[in-house]
């Protein structure tokens, strides 16, 4: 098959999944198109079968806001006619579905018929498409879309419950390269996080506020009271500072980590202990299923679709946002000892090979086919 993927090419969830997707395929043989306005942070490395398309987006004097969408529109356009491509699958609501809508009608007065395939990854949804501003025209481009993919059972009931859809969403996971993080961790690595046997705690996030990354600062100030740790700060965004001053606030800034945006999440993971997710709310969570694959339980919040990947008592444990207290307990639970904490490493491990991607591509090869 030749598939042209649009996503953004960032380092969040949608943007990793939709590039892990690309290789999946790329790998087993189609032919894969990327179109977006630089190059995915996840497509590293040459691989024979992947071409990335740049949205050229031209500025006039007369545009305050360069129209992306229109030169998105265009740039699939022409993709599409210039390597007769099979179809579109399309990774967020805003704005691919809309624009591929747009390339669609171009299209069809050429003659030529383009399946469009909507793939909802949450705050597409859940944030911003449920602005007033963007909503009529989100809902429009999802129903005129072929096929409607959610990646999780709760993100699909959530966009029922606030968009009139007239189409059934299909629940397509996330998933997770399992052999990409089962990997040994590297020892001198983990002597500089944590010279004296320290438990090394993670977060890993684009330090929005939805995250409440000041949470997890706060969790740490109290594991560390009992069980001294370290802390690794992936990423970065607009709460960064916040987390920093109240590190400083508590007396713990000096054994955390703030290590910024990292491509080579497999080596981080595999030195961790515990990762911390204190979202309001995650679609899915798929830093979460990483940390697991690697490995690494989870203590996380309730919120959106954890729950269908976080198992209490085995992979980590879950409580309600804000609860720091709760969370701290639960993460003090798992490090006291060595046996427990192998113990949950190993069922975080086996739990996440359910979502391992040889699972979840063929589900997406079938998707496409009724198409072709």
């Amino acid at each position: 098959m030749r598939i042209g993927i649009v996503c953004y090419p960032t380092f969040g969830g949608s943007g990793v999944l939709a590039t892990e997707l690309g290789k999946a395929l790329a790998q087993k043989g189609h032919m894969v198109h990327f179109i977006t306005y630089q190059q995915p942070v996840r497509l590293n490395g040459f691989i024979p079968n992947i071409f990335y398309h740049e949205v050229q987006v031209p500025t006039y004097p007369l545009f305050d806001y360069p129209p992306y969408e229109t030169a998105l529109a265009s740039t699939m356009v022409d993709v599409i006619k210039n390597n007769n491509l099979d179809l579109l699958h399309v990774h967020y609501a805003i704005p691919h579905a809309s624009a591929a809508y747009m390339a669609k009608q171009i299209l069809k007065k050429e003659g030529k018929t383009i399946p469009v395939i909507t793939t909802l990854h949450g705050t597409d949804i859940t944030l911003v498409g449920r602005d007033k501003m963007y909503a009529p025209v989100v809902t429009f481009s999802i129903n005129e879309s072929d096929a409607i993919t959610a990646v999780s059972q709760n993100l699909r009931d959530e966009t029922f419950k606030h968009f009139k859809i007239e189409k059934e969403i299909e629940v397509i996971v996330n998933f997770v390269d399992v052999s990409r993080f089962s990997r040994k961790p590297i020892d001198a690595f983990k002597k500089v996080i944590a010279p004296n046997g320290e438990r090394i705690l993670l977060h890993a996030s684009n330090f929005r506020k939805i995250k409440r990354v000041q949470d997890v600062v706060k969790i740490f100030a109290e594991v560390n009271k009992q069980k001294p740790s370290k802390l690794l700060f992936v990423g970065d965004g607009p709460e960064r500072s916040t987390a920093e001053d109240l590190a400083k606030e508590l007396n713990v800034f000096d054994e955390i980590r703030f290590v910024g945006k990292q491509e080579q999440m497999e080596d981080i993971l595999a030195i961790g202990d515990l990762f911390l997710l204190t979202s309001e709310y995650e679609s899915f969570g798929l830093a979460a299923l990483e940390a697991m694959a690697a490995g690494v339980p989870v203590v996380s919040t309730n919120a959106g679709g954890l729950s269908e990947i976080n198992i209490p008592g085995e992979t980590g444990y879950m409580s309600d946002v804000g609860d720091v207290d709760s969370m701290s307990k639960q993460a003090l639970s798992i490090l006291k000892d060595d046996a427990t904490l192998k113990l949950f490493k190993e069922k975080a491990a086996a739990h996440a090979k359910k979502f391992d991607i040889t699972n979840i591509v063929p589900v997406y090869e079938k998707l496409y086919e009724r198409f072709l």
